[in-house]
């Protein structure tokens, strides 16, 4: 019987997403990164180290930092770094003190999608389609939308850009897509997460299509 991501160690279950995701084409060499929070400790979470291979990763190419400093609280091996989006993974859990996982993944369709909003958008009209009840809604003929934001080579101005706009308006949404770069999904569980990637991917791809 297969297990939830949830009974497993965030470490273990991390890597093993990181192969699902890679094998699927939307984490291509060392793009993108996953987090979860720690089991025992709430207020740290473990994140993917800076320039690992997403399809090769192991239990040690993992790092625990703490929600309100960047200091590191342990490490899988000696010389790793955490991720260069930390700061965004940080921000998602400050904002959102019930997301327990965040995954941001690389996939062409979702740069496709977000392209033909143009580059300007600040959101993309999401199709009401049937697998949008993953994403927690539950309307007929739904008009929501993903927010959003700009790519900046200086990360935590995007991660500031966030905190800033999520504050102001709670996204409809637990979801975001930054320009030219990939989407950022998040839930109360490690699952949860998993499982909305896989629906916020759906959506990029029906859009992708033209839909």
């Amino acid at each position: 019987m297969s297990r939830s991501f949830d009974e497993m160690d965030p470490r273990r279950a991390l890597a093993e997403i990181a192969r699902d995701f890679h094998a699927r084409g939307w984490m291509a060499g060392t793009a993108g990164n996953l987090s979860a929070r720690d089991h025992t400790d709430p207020n740290s979470f473990w994140i993917t180290a800076s320039g690992q291979a997403k399809g090769r990763l192991d239990e040690a190419d993992f790092l625990r930092l703490g929600l309100n400093h960047d200091d590191v609280i342990e490490r899988g091996r000696e010389g790793i770094k955490p991720s260069a989006e930390t700061s965004i993974h940080r921000a998602i859990y400050r904002l959102f003190p019930e997301a327990r996982a965040c995954l941001h993944v690389h996939s062409v369709d979702a740069s496709l999608a977000a392209a033909r909003a143009g580059a300007a958008a600040q959101s993309l009209p999401l199709p009401p389609l049937e697998m949008i009840k993953g994403l927690g809604i539950w309307e007929e003929n739904p008009r929501v939308a993903l927010t959003l934001f700009s790519n900046w080579l200086h990360v935590p101005t995007i991660a500031t850009d966030i905190e800033t706009r999520f504050r102001a308006a709670p996204p409809p949404v637990p979801a975001l897509m930054i320009h030219h770069h990939g989407t950022t999904v998040w839930g109360g569980s490690l699952q949860e997460a998993y499982n909305r990637v896989e629906i916020v991917e759906f959506l990029m791809s029906y859009l992708a299509r033209g839909g």
